[in-house]
């Protein structure tokens, strides 16, 4: 004999009437989220849809990286490391799903995608303001990135002021000069729309905190959680390459650039150099 499926009764206690109430719908503002998705190709390719919400969740967890990367910076001048670290392990967490959500990409094949490529001209992941903030932020600093902002005023505004403002590694270096470290003048005030140079007195001052953790234990943690920003950043950035070789090969990027060869000067790019260089310099506890 067959068994009756089992159905799961709706308690007495939850709300269904939710005329005068806040739903979740509106909560979230899910009208206007999930109504922001337009295909351009006509008719339209069922593989755009995907190509939309990939880039839109990106520039969500772009928004999120934002929100706690300025709260990281606020901590950093108010000489509060303790907070920094949940916050940078919460950022690790959302660079992980940007990686992974490459893979849902990677299944647009290359045939599928040359069915609507054509169909936003020169818009390009380079012009995304958010990214380029998150860059900034990070110490990428590149005046000549502005340039594909100048016709959003606002926006080219704010990016300009995120370029002259110290970045979080600046700021941390200014927090260790602040507690007795012997931080190089020169890198604790300098023209910060420019980009980060690596200094031997830096190395230095991250030796003495490697070599001695019990007594530099929160500076210690934070450079460890800046290092795996770090390598999280540069792994999304070799998914990202892998992911358009994968897809266009080495045609050219629809905002103009050369591509693949494009994306794979990037990697060469380091965030916050001294913290690698240091770990060549470690002494061994003598005996």
């Amino acid at each position: 004999m067959g068994h009756a499926m089992k159905t799961r009764e709706i308690e007495t206690g939850i709300h269904c009437d939710l005329t005068a109430s806040l739903s979740y719908s509106d909560y979230l503002d899910l009208e206007t989220l999930l109504n922001s998705q337009h295909p351009l190709s006509r008719p339209a390719h069922h593989d755009e849809m995907l190509f939309i919400i990939q880039h839109q969740i990106s520039e969500l967890w772009f928004k999120l990286i934002i929100h706690e990367l300025r709260a990281v910076v606020a901590h950093i001048r108010h000489d509060r490391l303790a907070p920094c670290f949940k916050i940078l392990a919460r950022i690790k967490e959302v660079q992980q799903q940007l990686f992974n959500q490459w893979a849902v990409l990677e299944t647009l094949t290359p045939s599928e995608y040359a069915q609507f490529r054509h169909v936003f001209g020169h818009a390009s992941g380079f012009q995304s303001a958010q990214f380029r903030e998150v860059e900034f932020m990070l110490g990428n600093k590149d005046a000549a990135c502005l340039g594909v902002f100048e016709h959003q005023a606002e926006v080219h505004g704010h990016l300009e002021q995120v370029l002259q403002s110290p970045s979080i590694y600046d700021e941390f270096l200014r927090y260790l000069a602040r507690h007795d470290h012997a931080v190089p003048g020169e890198r604790v005030q300098r023209d910060w729309s420019q980009p980060y140079e690596q200094h031997p007195g830096v190395v230095a001052v991250f030796k003495e905190i490697y070599e001695d953790t019990a007594r530099h234990w929160e500076a210690y943690d934070m450079c460890e959680k800046l290092v795996d920003v770090e390598e999280n950043f540069q792994l999304w950035r070799f998914r990202h390459l892998k992911t358009v070789e994968r897809i266009i090969g080495f045609k050219r990027g629809t905002g103009g650039s050369s591509g693949v060869a494009f994306l794979r000067k990037a990697l060469d790019f380091r965030l916050f150099p001294e913290l690698i260089d240091v770990r060549t310099y470690i002494e061994e506890p003598a005996g």
